[in-house]
């Protein structure tokens, strides 16, 4: 029993110190190689890992990041030799060097020592990709190393952040909204001007179907300088002519010649009507109501008034 324990110590020393002489010692002279069992890493206390602390983070589609990998054991005073014998290139990825560190700390009252390779590998490709595992070996003087082989690990390769087609799709949003608001603008003005022309359509009308049913009563030259007063809101309305003071459609009207815009081509056709007009202004007469009402139907005609709704 002491022989057999004594067998173990030497081959934890040679994880430490090397692994060979425990071999060595445990093998009869006469057994060729393939029959020597060699030990498990288990066995002599060493262990691998294989990533960074805390997992995987996804990388960027040709970006260059880090892989350690680190080898540890148990030692009493000697270093022990690992030698990586495998690579991480895979289906996207590249590896483009490697570097090696060593180390020793105490845990639970025993030291530790450990070699940890940093392998620095370029991502070419998009996806879940796959780091391989990484081999190693452990030389031994029986000719057999003790191979060491860590976990495969996952990896998530994303495509480069492109902040143009956002900032596109942010400008063109921005461009449809303004044109939007833009057009329900112009939408609201045009039915607001096309309410208030039926709305002064309306009160014109009225006041010429009111001024129609007096053509046989009123004093024909106060008729006709009514007339005359809705003629102008009329035009004043049609080109947008406003006037001063109180009184929203007199000032209009009071703002508007007729005399000059016959003369100014404006008022085609208005020629018999706007004399009709002076001459009620400067003296006058006594006319009849048959009179009055073809003055009337001329004016409605020429203002577009219809009499029917």
């Amino acid at each position: 029993m002491e022989n057999d324990s004594l067998n173990m110590d030497v081959a934890q020393d040679t994880a430490v110190a090397g692994v060979q002489d425990s071999a060595a010692s445990a093998m009869p002279d006469s057994a060729p190689d393939s029959t020597i069992s060699m030990p498990t890493p288990v066995q002599l206390g060493i262990s691998i890992t294989a990533g960074p602390e805390g997992g995987m983070h996804a990388v960027t589609v040709g970006d260059t990041f880090e892989f350690p990998v680190t080898v540890s054991w148990s030692v009493q005073g000697s270093a022990l030799l690992v030698v990586p014998t495998g690579s991480a290139n895979a289906k996207g990825l590249t590896q483009v060097g490697v570097s090696q560190e060593s180390a020793r700390s105490v845990k639970d009252g025993k030291e530790v020592a450990s070699i940890t390779f940093t392998y620095k590998i370029a991502a070419q490709d998009t996806g879940d990709l796959h780091i391989p595992a990484m081999r190693f070996e452990i030389p031994t003087q029986v000719g057999r190393p003790i191979d060491l082989r860590s976990e495969s690990v996952d990896v998530r390769v994303n495509e480069p952040f492109n902040p143009l087609p956002i900032a596109v799709g942010a400008i063109v949003a921005i461009c449809v909204l303004f044109a939007g608001l833009w057009r329900a603008k112009r939408r609201a003005a045009r039915r607001a001007a096309v309410a208030a022309k039926n709305a002064a359509q309306d009160a014109l009308r009225t006041r010429m179907l009111v001024l129609k049913q007096r053509v046989n009563t009123a004093d024909s030259r106060e008729w006709l300088l009514e007339l005359e007063t809705i003629c102008k809101e009329y035009v004043a309305e049609k080109f947008g002519i406003a006037g001063g003071g109180s009184g929203e459609g007199n000032s209009a009207a009071s703002a508007v010649n007729l005399e000059a815009m016959v003369k100014d081509g404006k008022l085609e056709g208005w020629e018999s009507l706007v004399e009709e007009f002076a001459h009620a202004r400067y003296g006058g007469g006594k006319r009849d109501g048959f009179e009055n009402k073809e003055t009337w139907k001329g004016a409605m005609k020429l203002m577009g008034i219809s009499e029917d709704e």
